[in-house]
């Protein structure tokens, strides 16, 4: 007995998996990608094209008022999904309205602020933070260290 076509998003998992992206990669490409088909009233991303993803995009920036960071993100889980998913080339020239970049700089602690805060810690919550700070790990690749994913001779993560 033949086993039905998997449907979009769980190809969409499947190759994610096989490249080894994270998991919170995978959450947002495939809320992307959903949205992207509900917006075009669920049509199959096969049946559409470079103009859809302009619409969506613009939708995003115009009405959503989404960061640029943000409808970034949205064009590359769709690109994502015609590439490596559906295997379809693109002819995309992306004259959609772009969403502005924020004029304002992020804030930044100085090494003073950060070892205050570091001395004020202890115990686990002090080595995670060191962590964090020393080797610009992101909070979950910290939390998700293992023994073995350490080498104590080269001093090495």
């Amino acid at each position: 007995m033949e086993k039905p076509p998997k449907k979009l998003l769980e190809q969409v998992r499947d190759v994610i998996h096989i490249k080894h992206y994270s998991y919170k990669t995978e959450k947002s490409y495939i809320n992307w990608i959903k949205r992207y088909i509900i917006f075009h009233n669920k049509r199959h991303p096969k049946e559409m094209n470079g103009k859809e993803i302009e619409e969506f995009l613009t939708h995003l920036a115009v009405k959503e008022n989404v960061a640029a960071s943000t409808q970034n993100q949205a064009l590359n889980a769709i690109l994502f999904l015609y590439k490596e998913v559906l295997k379809q080339e693109l002819d995309l020239q992306v004259n959609a309205v772009r969403a502005k970049r924020s004029k304002y700089l992020p804030t930044v602690l100085t090494k003073e602020e950060v070892f205050a805060i570091i001395n004020n810690l202890s115990g686990i919550y002090q080595l995670i933070v060191k962590l964090l700070y020393g080797t610009g790990l992101r909070q979950t690749e910290c939390l998700q260290l293992r023994v073995k994913d350490l080498d104590f001779a080269q001093k090495q993560l």
